[in-house]
């Protein structure tokens, strides 16, 4: 067996003894050993290999597995330019905290500056992204090398999982390999190159959670919790009024206009005394302004893991644990009194047929959802629209991009997360976000296929910023081609190209009638326009203002 080979199996082995079950596959010469190991691995049952070509979208495919698993996915490319691709999905990771192993072969460091081809240096570039970056030794058959590239996998897998202290997020294994890179007949390794022989990691390291002190909160003060991306699921919020982003895992307990109420004025009745902050917010303005507020006392839960706190403003007093909350009579019962009654002005406005369709796409979408059902959430409007028009609802898992909130990937991120749920699975994107990601829906004839409903609302371009600064009417003659971008895209014609079924919906009111689940991948495009879609989001606030006067009035 020649070194190369022997490296590759140890590595894979190792791979799969730390509870790797799936991994992601891009071609290449250099990375060939890892490449039949792999394959050899997956041949036997032992894991479940996917294969991509394209680096950035393995890159968010195996990015997507991890976030829905939980588990360590690594993802292999030969060298050179194939390692940079996979750069956002591990940026994605280092600040959504998940666990992807870029798995990366290279040359041999004496071809390192040589001009060989496919040839760069390779060793930390990605930076501090990654919690942990490690370069194996060519392979060689000396003693003892087997155990040190075990020792190796297990060091930047429990790096990958958090342990022994710290947030999970993305690592990376460099392993330059030596020609022969392919199997060839010889002599046996000159020592044994099995692992434990009880199936277990070469190294077990021990997990834990940090115990942090209690936050220095008045648990019976008006209280608002907001709660966002990576939010904690064991904190007692006693009732109080939260404010939850789709992604936070807390959204189901939700106030559903929340976003709503804080950009209403007055809300000096609904103004609380001190915010909680679990996980890390940051899809809403009022939010932020409200977070900002010298007036209102900020506390952040800490995450168990260590990963840090968000404090955009600086106005953070303390983070820590959180007491059990206890607020003050009626406190809770005017938020729901708010909520309840521009919930109501808000569905029926978004009824009239000139409402943004994303909003309306957004209610329509949430509420004929299957139980048990995955949603990965577009950056940009998709992941809005649910937080300002969908019902709160449980029995979901929904998924976000929000460590960096890229359009990059999402298409093949929903991909892996469909590939790792046990029940159906949705995406909802626009249309700029699913053509960044086309090789997305390239899935070869052999490779196990996601079952997963792409909800696609096409409106030719950018919408999210007709909302922003720049799409104000002064803006108007730069506006379409540079923050517009408008495309002509024949997203039928693109499916048909790849293979993926698709289906025109002209209503969003009737996209319930076309997400029944269904296997395999397919299409469900909404068309819309964006011309009216900034007065069409000023006009819903009116609304908002108006529904909650009364209330507010009434104290």
């Amino acid at each position: 067996m020649n070194p190369s080979t022997a490296q590759a199996q140890v590595i894979v082995d190792e791979l799969v003894r730390c509870g790797v079950t799936d991994a992601v596959l891009c071609p290449g010469s250099r990375n060939a050993p890892l490449s039949f190991a792999l394959h050899a691995a997956d041949a036997a049952g032992r894991l479940r290999l996917h294969v991509r070509i394209d680096e950035r979208t393995a890159g968010f495919l195996a990015l997507g597995l991890a976030l829905r698993s939980g588990r360590p996915v690594p993802v292999c490319t030969t060298s050179g330019t194939a390692v940079a691709n996979l750069h956002p999905a591990v940026l994605e990771a280092s600040h959504a905290g998940v666990p992807l192993l870029a798995l990366t072969a290279d040359r041999p460091p004496e071809l390192i500056g040589s001009g060989a081809s496919q040839t760069i240096s390779q060793p930390r570039i990605f930076g501090d992204a990654v919690r942990l970056g490690l370069t194996t030794a060519v392979a060689t058959p000396a003693p003892g090398v087997a155990a040190r590239w075990r020792s190796a996998v297990d060091r930047v897998l429990a790096a990958a999982a958090g342990v022994p202290g710290g947030p999970p997020g993305p690592v990376h294994l460099n392993v330059p390999f030596a020609e022969p890179l392919v199997p060839q007949a010889g002599p046996d390794w000159p020592e044994p190159l099995a692992g434990r022989p009880d199936g277990s990691p070469w190294t077990t390291v021990p997990g834990g959670r940090r115990t942090v002190p209690t936050l220095p909160l008045d648990p019976a003060a008006p209280t608002v919790v907001i709660a966002g991306h990576g939010a904690p699921a064991d904190v007692d919020l006693g009732g109080a009024p939260v404010i939850a982003e789709p992604s936070s895992g807390r959204w189901a307990e939700g106030l559903r206009t929340g976003p709503w109420l804080l950009g209403a004025s007055p809300m000096a009745v609904l103004k609380p005394a001190q915010v909680l902050v679990l996980g890390r917010p940051t899809l809403h303005r009022p939010v932020q302004r409200l977070l900002a507020d010298p007036d209102v006392a900020v506390y952040a839960v800490a995450d168990a893991a260590g990963a840090p706190w968000t404090d955009v403003a600086g106005t953070v007093r303390a983070v820590g644990a959180a007491p059990a909350l206890c607020p003050p009579d009626g406190w809770a019962d005017r938020w729901r009194a708010a909520d309840a009654a521009v919930s109501a002005a808000l569905d029926a406005a978004l009824n009239g047929p000139d409402s943004p369709a994303g909003l309306r796409l957004a209610r329509a979408l949430l509420a004929a959802l299957p139980g048990g059902a995955a949603l990965v959430l577009g950056s940009s409007n998709p992941v809005r629209d649910v937080s300002l028009a969908a019902v709160p609802r449980a029995g979901l898992t929904v998924l976000s991009n929000r460590g960096v909130a890229g359009i990059d990937g999402t298409v093949s991120t929903a991909a892996g997360a469909a590939l790792a749920h046990p029940g159906p699975s949705y995406a909802l994107l626009g249309d700029l976000t699913l053509l960044h990601d086309t090789t997305g829906l390239v899935v070869g004839p052999g490779e196990p296929r996601p079952d997963l409903t792409l909800v696609v609302l096409n409106d030719q371009g950018g919408g999210i910023f007709s909302l922003l600064e720049q799409g104000a009417p002064e803006h108007a003659g730069a506006f379409e081609r540079v923050f517009g971008t408008p495309h002509r895209v024949d997203l039928g014609a693109l499916c048909a190209a790849t293979g993926v079924a698709h289906t025109a919906v002209a209503d969003p009111a009737e996209v319930a009638a076309a997400v029944a689940p269904v296997p395999g991948i397919r299409v469900v495009e909404v068309r819309a326009q964006r011309a009216s879609l900034r007065d069409g989001h000023a006009a819903l606030r009116k609304v908002v203002e108006t529904a909650v006067a009364p209330v507010l009035a009434a104290g």
